[in-house]
């Protein structure tokens, strides 16, 4: 189980650094609970990839398309979790995000069906990403 965990996550995370869209949606199950922190427009709980690809888009759009995971600093597993400590950074005219992200990954059956992001600083999360 460990091993497939750990499989998907890195493929998930290498998709996601190479904006790889139909990688992502071969890891995602379509009915993903996603659950986004802070208070921002971005935040709260999506039902579906359909949701998370759109909370996604919108971060591009705000970010002018600069929204990029700089670095995964760990992948960890236990059973059919990982935790991932991650660095997202963008900017947009008068701001930017450098931030550190632990997202809590649960796999199963070769794709995620639950993630839950923890953010470093929420405060800076919702400043950036307006309401």
């Amino acid at each position: 189980m460990e091993n497939q965990t750990l499989s998907v996550v890195k493929a998930f995370v290498a998709a996601v650094q190479q904006v790889d869209l139909e990688k992502l949606g071969a890891l995602l199950h379509p009915e993903i609970q996603w659950q986004q922190p802070g208070n921002n427009r971005f935040s709260g709980t999506k039902n579906s990839a359909g949701e998370v690809f759109q909370m996604v888009g919108g971060m591009f759009e705000v970010s002018a398309n600069t929204m990029t995971l700089a670095e995964v600093k760990s992948v960890t597993v236990n059973g059919d979790q990982a935790a991932v400590l991650l660095n997202w950074k963008a900017s947009r005219p008068g701001a930017t995000l450098d931030t550190d992200n632990v997202d809590v990954y649960t796999v199963k059956d070769g794709q995620i069906v639950a993630a839950k992001i923890y953010a470093a600083d929420p405060a800076h999360e919702d400043q950036f990403w307006g309401n």
